[in-house]
């Protein structure tokens, strides 16, 4: 008997969802081409729009901005950062759930092709570049109560040391992928990012 697909959450899917997710793989699959092609900044909407065979409006019914078309948007990075970490083991230490969360991060990209794509589009468009430091300035916020309570209290001051550690975390990936897209996607991020940490940490 044939299995119903299903979703993200378990519940079966219906034609209208197994239609909107290939519509909007479309949809993504065109803007990555042709920003790599062209250049972010030189894509329009209205371009992408037209090759994908969609309205502008059914575009934004989507994804809400063009930051977004690089692959579900960089706060599903963020909420899956989040739920990584704080799903780890209360005996993990921070550097052990950091590793996680950046790991699960990394795990969201269809492909390497893609993962290459993108990052390589993050790190030389200076648009993109900007959004992310913003981005990532919020994301170390909103992580900083979850790696206070894996710091240890008796030693004190755990707002500025977890502060440090987790701009640590960000700054090994970002110094990975760079060395990755540099490397034109050889090797693993994450071996990168291990051999990053393993400098910082000594």
């Amino acid at each position: 008997m044939k299995q119903e697909a299903k979703s993200a959450t378990g519940a079966p899917t219906t034609l209208w969802d197994r239609t909107r997710q290939l519509a909007s793989q479309e949809i993504l699959d065109t803007a990555l081409r042709l920003f790599t092609e062209q250049g972010y900044d030189e894509t329009t909407i209205a371009q992408i729009a037209r090759e994908a065979g969609v309205s502008q409006r059914t575009l934004f019914r989507y994804f809400g901005t063009k930051e977004d078309l690089l692959g579900g948007g960089q706060d599903r990075f963020g909420q899956v950062l989040m739920d990584t970490i704080s799903e780890q083991p209360a005996e993990a230490g921070v550097w052990e759930a950091l590793r996680a969360g950046v790991a699960a991060v990394l795990a969201l990209h269809d492909s390497r092709e893609q993962a290459l794509k993108r990052f390589r589009l993050l790190h030389n468009t200076a648009s993109l570049r900007a959004g992310w430091l913003e981005k990532r300035l919020r994301f170390q916020e909103n992580l900083l109560p979850l790696i206070e309570t894996r710091m240890d209290a008796a030693t004190g001051n755990e707002g500025a040391k977890a502060r440090a550690v987790i701009a640590t975390a960000f700054a090994c990936l970002d110094a990975a992928s760079m060395t990755w897209v540099t490397n034109d996607g050889k090797g693993e991020i994450m071996d990168l990012y291990d051999e990053c940490m393993a400098a910082v940490r000594g």
